[in-house]
Order: structure tokens, then sequence, then C-alpha cells
């Protein structure tokens, strides 16, 4: 499979077109919704949540809902493009209406593309970067995701997020049974955590972020649970699918690090403390004692769950701006400011999910796939009694 987004944050829509998604699959806007409206929610969430109320328009490719095979169609409409049809407009203006124009950028705010994506495609007003380098953008991917997931869950794969750490106030208490427990459990809490004194304690620290004008980061989780034996593969470094799962998550804007497993903390401890033991028995297979390394060996999946996690850095866009230059004048200004998040971490594990699961899903049809859900089935199961046996 392969997708393609394409809109800005104040344009008129979204649009994703998704290629590669096998005939036969049930699929609503219903199915993504669920998705969309989870991202937009979370303690510390700006205006522009209030403003959108985010609905998928599938295009094509679903006929009386299910896929039929060719591209499907996504679109997301932004409810606030109305108060922007004259600033971000598609037909040219005079000299004497660009003069006039409101809202011109010339002030790059730290911590954003907006001065290195000026310079890179020579833009003198830099709202052309802002408003496509925009975490708007994650609004699409989202709802590429849930069609990942629908395909996915299909076969028993189950995605679920959590957040782990807000403004340096660490869960502890995240214990699981299950993903349905995790899913269940992080629906009920404002910041998606499992830990509820945490949870506390992290819409302390972004009421205080906010009071400040401040904001703070965090780290997510991502489990997939049900994912078979070898997915991925060692022969060639682009097909390690740890590796592109990794690339994905440092593909979520604010997001500057990703660990499988226990990531960094394998550092500091010894190989019989970091690998997983193998066992096996007649009615399941192949398995691991433990699942340090989250899942995967060599690349490649090795039956245990996919445990990732990702690093977001504070949202840049600060209502006490930092210094910046205005790239006209070159004088010292603060920075300008766009409507902002005291804190995206809860609405960020969703947009971590999504792209896990396209990853994932993608690697899945690659290794079972056929244009035919039925024939992906029977593939499927022939090889999950292969791996058992083997």
């Amino acid at each position: 499979m392969r997708y393609l987004t394409a809109g800005e944050s104040h344009g008129p829509q979204l649009t994703a077109i998704i290629e590669g998604v096998p005939a036969g699959l049930p699929l609503t806007a219903e199915d993504i919704n669920q998705d969309l409206a989870r991202r937009q929610k979370g303690y510390g969430r700006g205006r522009r949540m209030v403003i959108e109320k985010d609905q998928v328009q599938i295009k094509s490719g679903v006929r009386h809902g299910y896929t039929t095979g060719a591209p499907i169609t996504l679109i997301v409409e932004n409810k606030d493009w109305k108060h922007w049809t004259d600033i971000m407009g598609i037909e040219p203006i005079t000299e004497e209406e660009k003069a006039k124009m409101r809202r011109v950028i010339t002030r790059p705010r730290p911590g954003h593309a907006d001065l290195n994506g000026a310079i890179k495609y020579g833009h003198r007003d830099m709202r052309n970067v802002l408003e496509r380098s925009s975490a708007r953008e994650t609004t699409i991917r989202v709802a590429v995701g849930a069609v990942a997931k629908k395909i996915l869950s299909r076969f028993a794969i189950q995605v679920a997020g959590h957040v782990l750490v807000i403004g340096g106030v660490e869960a502890e208490n995240i214990d699981y049974s299950s993903i349905e427990d995790i899913k269940q459990r992080s629906e009920q809490s404002p910041v998606r955590c499992l830990d509820k004194e945490a949870e506390k304690q992290m819409m302390e620290a972004i009421d205080e972020a906010k009071k400040n004008g401040d904001s703070i980061g965090g780290i997510v989780e991502v489990i997939v649970d049900g994912v078979p034996i070898g997915l991925g593969s060692h022969v060639h470094y682009d097909r390690k699918l740890d590796g592109k799962i990794a690339q994905a998550i440092m593909s979520i804007n604010a997001f500057k690090g990703v660990e499988i497993g226990i990531g960094f903390e394998a550092a500091y401890l010894p190989g019989s403390q970091v690998h997983d033991e193998i066992i096996w028995d007649e009615q399941n297979g192949y398995a691991r004692r433990t699942n340090r390394l989250g899942g995967f060996e060599g690349g490649m999946t090795n039956g245990m769950p996919i445990v990732v996690k990702g690093v977001m850095k504070p949202i840049p866009t600060l209502y006490k701006p930092l210094e910046s230059v205005d790239i006209e004048t070159k004088e010292p200004f603060k920075a300008s400011i766009e409507r902002s998040d005291s804190c995206a971490v809860p609405a960020a594990s969703v947009v971590a999910e999504s792209v896990v699961a396209w990853e994932v899903a993608n690697e899945f049809l690659d290794k079972f796939g056929d244009e035919r859900i039925e024939q992906i089935e029977k593939n499927y199961q022939e090889y999950i009694e292969y791996a058992r046996t083997f």
C-alpha cells in the first residue's frame, strides 16, 4: 500500500489517497470518525479543537460498505476555512491586494519549520510553510491509520496507545491485562494515562504551563498485539520493519525520539537482561519469556507484541513567545503567535497509533497480500499453522 496527503491547516480540506487496499474489506466513515474524534480530545488542547469537528468523507474506492480494490479517497473539511478564504485563496491576486494582505508572516517561530522552509523554497511570506508543516496534517494521517487498523482487526491484530510521561510526570502504575484494557482505560483518562495518580499530576502540570504561557511535551507508547512472526526482513536495511516504524514515529510533528521495547535502557544492562529467551509449546508454537526487545529481532517481528515509545517535544508556539528575527528588516522581534495547545501529547498518542498501524498493515499485506481479502485470510491461516509447527 501507499498513500499521499494534501491540504493546508487553514485551507478548505485535507485529503488522502490510499492505493493498495484489498477488495472486500468492510469500511464505513464511522470506522474512521471514531479515531478522528479521539485525536481531538485530550487535556491541554487549544481553541482549534472547538472549531473543528472532524468528519471524514469517503469519495472513492468503497461501494455499499466494502472496498473495491480501487484507490480510496478520504476528505476532511476544515470548518475554519470560511474565515480564511481571502488569505488562503487559490486564485492570483494583484500587488495591491498583496500589500493589504493580513497575517503575512515574516517573523519565524523558533522550533517550527518557518525559517528553514522559507529559505529552502524561497517564500517571503512564511505562511506558505507553516500552513503545510502544521500538525493539522496529522488529522488525515489518523484517517489513513484507521483504515490500516480496520485491515489489521480482520486478522485479530489490535493497536492501542497511551501516555507514559507529560511534563516530567511519569506514569508508574501502568499494568494492563489486555489491549482492550488499555483502550478502555486510556479513553477514560483526559490525558490518556493508565495511572490515575499520575493523571492528576499531568493535568496540574498542563495547567501550570498554560498559566505561564508555556508548553510541555511527553512520551507515548503504542502496543500492537497479535502480530505474527516474520513481518519485515533481515536481508536489507530498508526492509527492517522496526526501522520503518521508527521513521514513521519520527515523522510525526514535534517527535524527537523513538524506542523499541526497552530502547535506551538496553545500554545500561548486560545481555542476559536484554535478550528474550525462546520457548515453545504444541498449542501456541514459538514465543518469548519476556518482551524486552519490543517484539523485534533482526528487523522482523518475533510474535510478541510490538512495543514502541515516542518522545514529543513541547509545542514551540508559545504565548510568551521566544525571540526571533524579522526576515524583512532583520530586526529582533518576539515570534508571532498562532493558535496553540499547551500540551498535545494525549492527541499525539492517537497519531502514533495510526502511523504504527499503517506500517504494520502495509508489511502484513506485503507478506500475505492479494487483491481480495478472502484470499489473504487463507494465506494468513496457512502461514500461522506453518509457523506454529516449524
